[in-house]
């Protein structure tokens, strides 16, 4: 009986084998002939909504075919799980020409015979970086116009079937699913394919990859773009060369081939700030043996003979300076000489960053025909959300038109719950920041208990001090607490723009994206500004410390600085991030994948279609490359607002993104469905938000340098109160650490023990010693240096401002020679339409009205003789 079950099986498989001729790759209907633009796929779950999905899909698949496209369904004994039904969405070409000029598509009318750009003379030694012709450039250039159904004859139509590319055509589907009607519920009508995948209506929707991403199609007619990608783009292998955007960009959209660009290009600008990076590390790596101030903490005649004051009330003990050693001697790595000239570099390379890939973005415009490409054009589009949801409609002043909108009392409502929830959750941050920051006081203070007794008074270890102990785990549970606030975060951010309604797709991505950004901002930076502004400013002196909640002592530095504890706290955040954002990015969509696709490996191959293995890949979805662009900004960040803590940041986010083209490459070739072409001729409001933050990073790293490093106090004690002629900073460590007498040690306060009978400590502050008249006040030193630390920030953000809007003065946003290339073009594309009236003038001459032809024609052309003059 099992034998026979096997044979009715081995008879099934080979009966569906038999019916498909077709390969499995096929990108076709059955005939061969029309290319699959679309897919459809729905579950036939026998539940008590089961009736009314199978009406409302009855009736959107009438209303496609009234709209002109073909469908052919493949029923689910043909698919591999048999519970599948699978509908095929063919565009023909009536269909095509009248939505392309709705769309307003650019399509060929010349080929362009403007000369390439003059050969460079380094592109031999670049060759090794360089692609194959073909693959860089996958299409001649050609001289476009806006489609017009009337001007056919105009353009170069070789093959109807081939003149729209498979990404031309799956977006244009997409624009007529999103508006299609499925009838009407509870009185209001009901369209668009995203409202039937929200309610299970259907359970995808998505354009076909062209072939597997391993091996080519065996159909001669198939372009196998996806794996060229893959083999030339999307394997790590290949992480040194050059993208091929062109064919990203005929493959995915502009949209995405201008994310990719500016990702390459970012990279490629990384490069230059890590090589200055690394040098300025290097310099403080190899002059730490020279560092006068960790000298004389580490030398026992001086640091081992400083007995400092306690770190915690009461159960702390005296310590002596020199067992911060070894971290004083690491802090040297990041503060020194060399982190000044880094900050001020960092802050002209973000201008000529920003400036530079205004001149790349510009030439992508040119050379992808989105010159004229107005993004209002098409998201002035009305959403189909915004559609359904607005009942209420008034006159549009310019198309005069009767069009959907929301009122202004409903606007103002939605948006008072947005705003509230937006601060909440921000509220919500600072709160954990706040409990973070407590976690350090009481942590600090145990870690400080630790301490070895005073026979010794040596650090838990060489090198862990009580500081960057607590610093080390501080900034670990904040990196939790960060992550786990992003996940619910991203939900509520979704939810609340979809219930303001944005009125259209920009309006839609700019909402999300500054709420997203506002949160992520606070969320990931907010750590690395209390380290770097508020630790240690505020502790008071031993008679007279400050409490938080007037129970936890506020943090001190270390007697070296708090620059490295900055280090610290930025290095845990800024790696961890991306350590975990490649993991969600590669191995998460990966692993889903392999699960989904277990049951396949054990089906012969050609029953395993190209519609069921995209069905069965994650979907990239509308948002997508809105988390990448908000990953790589917060990185931005990271390398901006900060850098002159860590020089090694832009080294470390270089050999990120080398790794994130790939990874973001590699999946969006082999782990996710294809997505649906969009146009975006920028970056969008993410330029905006670069500018800002290159602004602002000019502050805070005039601000880090002044008030966390120890460079202003150092130079001041060079130049006004040193007294070695020979070694003018011997000494400066002395000069830097006020006297406290024990004595006057509140209860509070006072150890409980003092074994060495200590009649004085040391803490770190410019004050007047217990013998002084003024008694522990704030010495002259520390109004010059106060002041130092004032002038040296208005002296350094003048000084890089002037330089930032200098540089951006001098480059020009749009290169010279595509200033030319685009007038040029303009011209030539204008003749050749005049040149066509005038053809189709002289044929209506022959036939007809001569009178009103002539007028026509002598109209016709002396608007040519006055585009030539122009």
């Amino acid at each position: 009986q099992q034998r026979g079950r096997r044979y009715n099986l081995f008879l099934k498989q080979r009966l569906r084998i038999d019916k498909r001729h077709q390969s499995k790759d096929s990108i076709f209907f059955r005939d061969g002939v029309r290319r699959i633009d679309f897919v459809l796929s729905y579950v036939d779950d026998l539940n008590k909504e089961w009736e009314k999905k199978l009406e409302r899909r009855k009736e959107f698949e009438s209303n496609l075919q009234k709209a002109g496209l073909e469908l052919e369904t493949e029923d689910k004994k043909e698919s591999e799980d048999g519970k599948i039904y699978f509908v095929k969405i063919h565009a023909p070409w009536e269909v095509l020409i009248t939505y392309a000029e709705v769309l307003n598509i650019k399509v060929p009318i010349k080929e362009n015979d403007i000369p390439s750009m003059v050969e460079n003379p380094l592109d031999c030694m670049l060759a090794p970086l360089r692609l194959p012709e073909k693959v860089m450039h996958p299409a001649p250039d050609y001289f476009t116009a806006p489609f017009s159904k009337d001007k056919q004859e105009l353009y170069l139509i070789n093959d109807e079937s081939t003149f729209f590319s498979p990404s031309m055509r799956n977006r244009i589907v997409n624009y007529i699913l999103t508006r299609c009607p499925y009838g009407t519920e509870e009185g209001k009508k009901k369209f668009g394919i995203k409202r039937l995948l929200n309610n299970g209506t259907y359970s995808a929707a998505y354009p076909l990859h062209d072939c597997q991403y391993w091996k080519k199609a065996n159909d001669p007619n198939c372009d196998n773009e996806r794996y060229t990608l893959y083999m030339e783009w999307a394997r790590f292998l290949r992480f040194y060369k050059e993208q091929p955007l062109d064919l990203i960009r005929k493959y995915y959209g502009e949209k995405i081939g201008i994310y990719f660009a500016w990702l390459g290009f970012y990279t490629e600008m990384l490069f230059l700030a890590a090589v200055v990076g690394l040098i300025c590390f290097l310099y403080g790596l190899f002059t730490m043996d020279e560092n006068m101030s960790s000298k004389e903490i580490c030398d026992p005649e001086i640091g081992g003979e400083i007995i400092m004051c306690p770190l915690c009330d009461r159960e702390c003990e005296y310590w002596r300076l020199n067992t911060t050693c070894e971290s004083s001697e690491y802090s040297h790595l990041f503060d020194n000489v060399a982190t000044l000239f880094f900050a001020i570099f960092m802050g002209v390379w973000v201008t000529l960053f920003l400036e530079f890939w205004k001149r790349r973005q510009a030439r992508l415009k040119y050379e992808w025909d989105l010159v004229d490409f107005e993004e209002e054009q098409q998201q002035l589009q009305l959403r189909p959300e915004y559609e359904a949801k607005c009942t209420q409609k008034k006159k549009n002043p310019v198309t005069q038109e009767m069009e959907p909108y929301l009122p202004l009392t409903s606007q103002a409502v939605r948006f008072c719950i947005s705003g509230t929830t937006v601060l909440f959750w921000v509220s919500l941050i600072i709160a954990s920041m706040i409990a973070v920051i407590v976690y350090r006081l009481a942590v600090y203070a145990a870690f400080a208990s630790l301490m070895e007794n005073t026979q010794s008074l040596e650090s838990i270890s060489g090198l862990l001090t009580p500081q960057l102990a607590t610093s080390v785990t501080a900034s670990c549970l904040n990196f939790v607490i960060i992550m786990i606030l992003n996940f619910f975060y991203e939900r509520i951010a979704i939810w609340i723009t979809d219930m303001e309604i944005p009125r259209t797709h920009m309006e839609y991505e700019n909402r999300l994206t500054m709420k997203m950004f506002l949160f992520q901002f606070v969320n990931y930076y907010s750590s690395c500004f209390y380290v770097a502004f508020f630790k240690g400013k505020f502790v008071g002196y031993p008679a007279a410390y400050t409490y938080m909640f007037n129970r936890w002592r506020n943090e001190e530095c270390d007697p070296a600085g708090c620059l490295i504890e900055l280090t610290t706290q930025l290095t845990i955040v800024m790696a961890g991030k991306q350590i975990w954002g490649n993991i969600q990015e590669a191995i998460v969509p990966w692993i889903c994948n392999w699960w989904g696709r277990r049951k396949a490996r054990n089906n012969p191959e050609n029953l395993y279609s190209r519609w069921e293995q995209d069905h069965d890949l994650q979907i990239f979805g509308a948002l997508g490359l809105f988390y990448e662009y908000l990953e790589m900004v917060i990185q931005f960040g990271f390398i901006t607002l900060f850098v002159a803590s860590f020089p090694l940041a832009p080294l470390l986010a270089l050999m990120n993104n080398i790794l994130e083209i790939r990874v973001d490459s590699w999946k969006l070739t082999t782990q996710y469905r294809r997505p649906v072409a969009a146009k975006a001729h920028s970056i969008g409001v993410w330029q905006e938000i670069l500018n800002g933050m290159a602004i602002l990073s000019v502050v805070t790293n005039a601000f880090i340098v002044a008030f966390t490093s120890d460079m202003i106090p150092r130079l001041v004690y060079y130049y006004a109160y040193s007294e070695n002629e020979e070694s003018p900073m011997s000494g400066y460590i002395n000069n830097s650490l006020s006297v406290f007498q024990i004595s006057d040690f509140p209860d509070r306060n006072k150890p409980k023990m003092n074994p060495g009978n200590f009649v004085i400590c040391r803490y770190r502050d410019y004050r007047y010693p217990p013998d002084h008249e003024r008694k522990y006040l704030h010495t002259m030193q520390f109004w010059h240096i106060l002041a130092a630390k004032l002038a040296f920030i208005i002296i350094m953000e003048h000084v890089v401002f002037i330089v930032k809007f200098f540089v951006a003065w001098m480059i020009p946003d749009v290169p010279a020679d595509v200033k030319a290339k685009i007038k040029r073009e303009k011209y030539l594309t204008q003749k050749i339409l005049h040149e066509y009236e005038l053809e189709k003038l002289k044929e209506k001459l022959c036939q007809g009205d001569k009178l009103a032809t002539e007028k026509e024609f002598i109209a016709t052309e002396g608007r040519m003789e006055l585009s030539r003059a122009m």
